[in-house]
């Protein structure tokens, strides 16, 4: 069996959740077998978050904390900055040849921190994803949107029209208007015209940064898992 261990560490309402759900939904509709689950405590913005994505070529039945991934998300600086994490270090448990994927433009490790993932292998992607969040989706709630494209990207574990096809089924269902008056109906079309362009907006974000996440990919010695 083939199978890659995604760890999210974010903060409140940065949509971690979201993000291991899409990955989850899309590597379903590659042909793969997925489960997602979170993992919090009180819900608040700005509180520790995490989330866990696994994707294999066989069914999976384990749930709950993971402790050994293949890939790390980290979403925000203070996971690293400010141990908001409910991992510790942030790094800890990750697997040999596996993969770091920060939203930071600068670099955030210390000198221990590199030494320790160099031993094992670990490649670092320090991704602005906010940037691109703001840029592209025009909302700093694209950050995840971001990530996601990144990490599809390097790991190829997800296509981008399963992508797509996962936004779409999540967020994209549309407005059915039953009979109501014209008013009505032409309020629901602006609405749904609304969520439209918000999901081209998150759909830029995710294939500008999978773009990133190829190219990165490419300069690398990459010995990740693949399923």
């Amino acid at each position: 069996m083939s199978r890659m261990n995604i760890r999210i560490s974010g903060l409140g309402g940065q949509g971690a959740v979201t993000a291991a759900h899409l990955l989850a939904m899309a590597a379903n509709r590659d042909g793969k077998f997925s489960i997602s689950n979170p993992f919090f405590g009180a819900e608040k913005r700005m509180a520790p978050a995490e989330s866990y994505c696994r994707v294999g070529t066989e069914r999976i039945y384990d749930r709950g904390e993971l402790v050994f991934p293949d890939v790390i998300m980290v979403f925000h600086a203070q996971v690293i900055t400010m141990q908001k994490s409910y991992t510790a270090p942030f790094y800890s448990g990750i697997k040999e040849n596996g993969l770091v994927i920060i939203n930071t433009p600068a670099d955030l490790l210390n000198d221990e921190d590199r030494k320790t993932l160099d031993d094992l292998n670990v490649k670092v992607l320090n991704h602005d994803a906010t940037k691109y969040a703001l840029e592209i989706g025009k909302t700093e709630l694209s950050t995840n949107m971001a990530m996601i494209g990144a990490c599809a990207g390097v790991t190829n574990i997800v296509s981008i029209d399963s992508l797509d096809g996962a936004l779409q089924e999540r967020f994209g269902k549309k407005y059915v208007a039953s009979g109501g008056t014209a008013t009505l109906d032409e309020a629901i079309k602006k609405k749904y015209a609304k969520k439209e362009q918000l999901l081209k907006a998150n759909m830029d974000t995710i294939i500008a940064s999978y773009k990133l996440g190829k190219e990165w990919a490419e300069k690398q010695d990459l010995k990740l898992v693949t399923v």
